[in-house]
C-alpha cells in the first residue's frame, strides 16, 4: 500500500486499464492499439494533453512452464518471462509521461521468489524503474489535488482479489448482483475515497452513485432532498462513490485452442477500460470502453 499525491486540472480524463497480459495469444493487441490511440487522442470536451492513465497490474502472463495454467499453445512462441516484461515495458514507452501510478498484479506477484520486477529498485529491469513511473504495490490511494492545493478527490486502486459472479437466471439480475458484488468488495478498504476501481476479474462493471430521495423536516414542515455524491472529504457513505471493475485486455478464446480461463470454465467477459471524466474537480461521469 502506497499514498500517492498528485497536482492536476480540475478537469482531466481518467483512463483505468488493467490486465493486458503480454504474452500469450489471447491478449488483444488490437485492443491495446486502440486504448493507445484514445490515450493520444482528444476525449470528451478536453484536449488530449488533459489525459492520464493507470495500470492495474498483470502486465505480463508470468505463467512458467511448471505452472498448472500453463498452455504452450496460447503462449506467444519464445515468450519468456524476461522478454515479457521487456515488451511491457516497450509498450508503455511512449505513453508514460501521462501515467499516474502502476500496480503489481497476481501474475507478476506469483513470482515473487524471483523479485518484484514491477517495482523493485533493486531489480535492473523492473517496469516502473525503466518508466520512471510511480509504483503503488498491490494497491494504493491517490489523492488528487488542484494547482492550488485543495482536495478534489481520493481513489482507491486495487489489482483486485476474488471474483465477481452470478448464478441468477435474469440478465437483469445477474447484472445486478454483480454490481453489488463489486461495491461489497471495495466499500470497506478506504472509507474517504470518493473513486475505488480494481482489476482482476476481467470484467468491465461501474457501480455508480445512487442518487435517492430523502424527506427531510425543515421549520415544522417536510421538504423533498435528494442524497448527492459530491463530498469528498472524511467518511464517505458508501452508496455515494464510484465503484470501477476496470476491463481487461485477455480473451478466453482464439481459433484452434483452450485457454486455461475456458478449461476452468470461466465465461467470457468485456474486453475493454474505463474513463473517468474530471470535470471541475468532481467525478462527473465514467465511460466504459468495449473492445471488439
Amino acid at each position: 500500500m502506497r499514498v500517492i499525491n498528485h497536482t492536476l486540472p480540475r478537469d482531466f480524463n481518467l483512463f483505468l486499464i488493467g490486465d493486458s497480459h503480454e504474452g500469450t495469444i489471447l491478449r488483444s493487441d488490437k485492443g491495446w492499439k486502440q486504448f493507445v490511440d484514445m490515450l493520444n487522442s482528444d476525449y470528451g470536451d478536453l484536449k488530449a494533453s488533459r489525459n492520464r492513465w493507470c495500470d492495474h497490474g498483470d502486465m505480463v502472463e508470468a505463467i512458467t512452464t511448471d505452472d498448472k495454467r500453463y498452455f504452450d499453445l496460447t503462449h506467444k512462441k519464445g515468450s519468456t518471462v524476461t522478454r515479457q516484461i521487456n515488451a511491457a515495458i516497450e509498450q508503455r514507452k511512449t505513453i508514460k509521461k501521462k501515467c499516474l501510478f502502476i500496480l503489481q498484479g497476481n501474475h507478476e506477484r506469483k513470482l515473487h521468489r524471483y523479485g518484484d520486477f514491477v517495482g523493485d529498485d533493486e531489480v535492473e529491469n523492473s517496469i516502473c524503474k525503466a518508466l520512471n513511473v510511480q509504483y503503488g504495490t498491490y494497491e494504493c490511494i491517490n489523492v488528487y489535488n488542484d494547482a492550488q492545493g485543495f482536495l478534489m478527490f481520493r481513489h482507491f486502486a486495487s489489482h483486485g482479489f476474488r471474483s465477481i459472479r452470478s448464478a441468477a437466471k435474469d440478465a437483469d439480475q445477474r447484472l445486478g448482483n454483480r454490481l453489488a458484488s463489486l461495491k461489497v468488495l471495495l466499500q470497506w478498504k478506504v472509507a474517504n475515497c470518493l473513486l475505488q476501481s480494481m482489476g482482476h476479474t476481467h470484467q468491465l462493471l461501474t457501480n455508480k452513485p445512487k442518487q435517492q430521495l430523502a424527506m427531510m423536516e425543515n421549520n415544522g414542515g417536510v421538504d423533498r432532498e435528494y442524497t448527492s455524491p459530491k463530498k469528498v472529504d472524511g467518511f464517505i457513505h458508501p452508496d455515494f462513490r464510484w465503484y470501477v471493475n476496470i476491463g481487461s485486455f485477455l480473451d478466453i478464446y482464439a481459433n484452434g485452442v483452450s485457454s486455461y480461463a475456458s478449461v476452468a470454465g470461466y465465461d467470457p467477459s468485456d474486453l475493454g477500460f474505463a474513463i473517468v471524466r474530471v470535470r471541475n474537480g468532481l467525478i462527473d461521469d465514467i465511460d466504459e470502453i468495449k473492445l471488439t
